[in-house]
């Protein structure tokens, strides 16, 4: 019953806060197909309010970054799926493609 801004309030951007202080982060979404999962997860573009986690993040994420002095920055992003116990990157080139 909470927007996915609330989510990202609560959850997502004190994540991304110590992502940007040099520690690993991970946002697992777990559950039934047809739940919500990849809507939470990636939303709509218009309008903005229903924006999704990945969006949001990577926006706080950018915003960091641009504010930062003296700094370098390396940021590796993956959306990796699970299903029936095979796994593909959803941001890879080939999003069909199974992994290891």
């Amino acid at each position: 019953e909470h927007s996915t801004e609330h989510i990202c309030n609560e959850i997502a951007y004190p994540l991304v806060e110590g992502v940007m202080e040099g520690y690993n982060g991970s946002v697992f979404a777990y559950g039934q197909t047809g739940s919500g999962k990849s809507f939470t997860m990636q939303g709509v573009v218009d309008p903005s309010s229903q924006k999704g986690i990945i969006p949001r993040a990577f926006e706080r994420i950018f915003e960091s970054v641009q504010c930062a002095e003296n700094a370098k920055f390396l940021l590796r992003a993956s959306y990796l799926e699970i299903y029936n116990e095979d796994i593909r990157d959803l941001l890879g080139a080939d999003t069909k493609q199974k992994l290891e």
